[in-house]
């Protein structure tokens, strides 16, 4: 089964595109123009084992707002195609990722339905060129636009880089277990109403 997409998502903010394939073993180029923001996706890809390209073309003279969330909502379009109608997904997915002093938590159940919940207490305003606020807005446009309800948690942290790597590394980590096709499900909708 084919489980790749390739998204153009174009406006006045922003032009962006997006190539994934979700069997892949982690590989990523970034371009978005916010030195962080691009190390944060490169976790994603590498933890959740999606090869992922991600360029980003926006009015970062303004701010990283419309950058940031515009990419989160074209990730989420583009995980939307390639997994389809979720049929033998494992659907649900969570992990505890530390580094150092800093510990989170993230669970994802890709249920048809967005919901983002989150919970980060960020110990700092601006990681480099990153402004921690955005870690919000990414994952809105996500949840939004891949249909998944997103509950993230950062128990611990007194560095905002930590925070915000062990948030990313984690959701990665969730993503690909949830994403994961479940042997014993082959060709299921792992949902009792029949869809998701």
């Amino acid at each position: 089964m084919d489980r790749t997409a390739d998204i153009q998502r174009n406006t006045k903010e922003t032009q962006i595109r997006v190539r994934l394939n979700l069997d892949g073993s982690g590989e990523g180029q970034f371009a978005t123009g916010i030195g962080f923001f691009d190390h944060m996706l490169d976790q994603v890809a590498r933890h959740g084992l999606i090869d992922l390209d991600i360029e980003c073309q926006g009015d970062l003279h303004i701010d990283g707002h419309h950058t940031v969330e515009d990419v989160g909502i074209t990730l989420g379009m583009a995980v939307a195609q390639a997994v389809g109608d979720k049929r033998g997904i494992t659907r649900y997915g969570h992990s505890y990722v530390p580094l150092d002093e800093a510990l989170s938590r993230v669970v994802v159940d890709f249920s048809g339905r967005p919901g983002l919940h989150q919970s980060i207490d960020f110990k700092a305003g601006m990681v480099g060129e990153f402004d921690t606020q955005l870690t919000y807005e990414f994952f809105q446009g996500f949840v939004n636009h891949a249909l998944c309800t997103l509950h993230i948690d950062n128990l611990k942290g007194e560095n905002a880089h930590h925070q915000a790597e062990t948030v990313f590394k984690a959701f990665g980590r969730a993503l690909r277990m949830a994403l994961t096709p479940d042997p014993r499900s082959a060709g299921v909708i792992p949902s009792t109403k029949g869809s998701l």
